[in-house]
């Protein structure tokens, strides 16, 4: 089987890249940046004639706009990464009668007050730029009738790249004191257990007649405080002083999410994936991030 993984370069595409080694399938791994085959998903030319030339049977899509304050004020360039060009990785895979696996986002959420976790079935009221274009994603690839798996995903993290978990990592280490927001809760999501539940659902050629949306991130709920508080006590960081702030104290372009955790029954269910406690994982990738220094 031929995988094709697009971002590449980004949390969950080199965290597939980690999980894949031990396959007898075959990954192309895609970016648009120095270091990979270079491949623009918003060229649905492009997208077409590698998925032929390469006999692509498999899309993983960890491409996307995820900037979501700047989303705002970006433009066009958001729609067609985050809609458009999944639509194009849908069609393609329509063509060659192969699977689609996109990965999506709690944004899709928002608007509406959600108490309970969030399952497949509620209806998305995203806030922000961001979240319209990734749920238009979903529409879209749903709309071509491609077999595609779509999952959305909260809060990811990992050793790679720019994230939270490595932001309150420096912070902690270095500022005698710290606000946090505490009104806005969810699941932190370490990118290493997204891949390889993503990993294993095609290995065990389990997607056959279950296409559709999912949800995954780790399990639990937290908020972005005591996120912030549990990160400063597994990495020992413990002169920082982390004090709770309302989300109002921080002013931003999108109205965030005051809730959006998942409900992970579905995935769980349908394709056995064991999701690991999110301080379980956030474990894991403190202590990795303490070996590589």
């Amino acid at each position: 089987m031929n995988i094709l993984i697009t971002g590449a370069n980004g949390q969950l595409g080199k965290s597939m890249q980690d999980v894949s080694n031990n396959t007898k399938d075959q990954y192309f791994f895609t970016d648009v940046c120095e270091g990979y085959t270079n491949l623009d998903i918003t060229d649905r030319m492009a997208v077409e004639s590698f998925v032929k030339a390469n006999e692509i049977n498999c899309i993983v899509n960890c491409a996307a706009w995820t900037n979501v304050d700047a989303a705002e004020t970006a433009g066009g360039i958001v729609e067609q990464l985050n809609a458009m060009a999944p639509e194009n990785l849908a069609l393609a895979m329509k063509a060659a009668e192969g699977l689609l696996i996109h990965i999506s986002t709690d944004y899709v959420f928002g608007g509406e007050p959600y108490n309970t976790p969030c399952n497949e079935s509620m209806k998305g009221t995203p806030t922000g730029v961001y979240g319209l274009t990734k749920l238009h994603g979903e529409q879209r690839i749903q709309a071509t009738g491609a077999n595609a798996i779509i999952i959305r995903t909260a809060w990811l993290y990992s050793e790679y790249g720019k994230n939270f978990v490595k932001t309150m990592l420096n912070l902690t280490a270095t500022k005698p004191a710290l606000k946090v927001v505490i009104d806005q809760c969810g699941t932190p999501t370490y990118a290493h257990d997204l891949a390889k539940a993503i990993f294993d659902i095609i290995e065990e050629r389990k997607y056959e007649g279950n296409y559709g949306i999912y949800h995954f991130s780790n399990e639990g709920v937290t908020s972005w405080f005591d996120f912030t508080k549990m990160i400063a006590e597994l990495s020992g960081n413990t002169t920082c002083d982390i004090q709770p702030c309302s989300s109002t104290e921080y002013p931003s372009p999108v109205r965030r999410p005051a809730y959006s955790v998942l409900d992970k029954t579905k995935i769980k269910q349908t394709f056995g994936v064991k999701v690991p406690y999110w301080t379980d994982s956030l474990r894991i990738c403190i202590n990795n991030l303490n070996k590589s220094c």
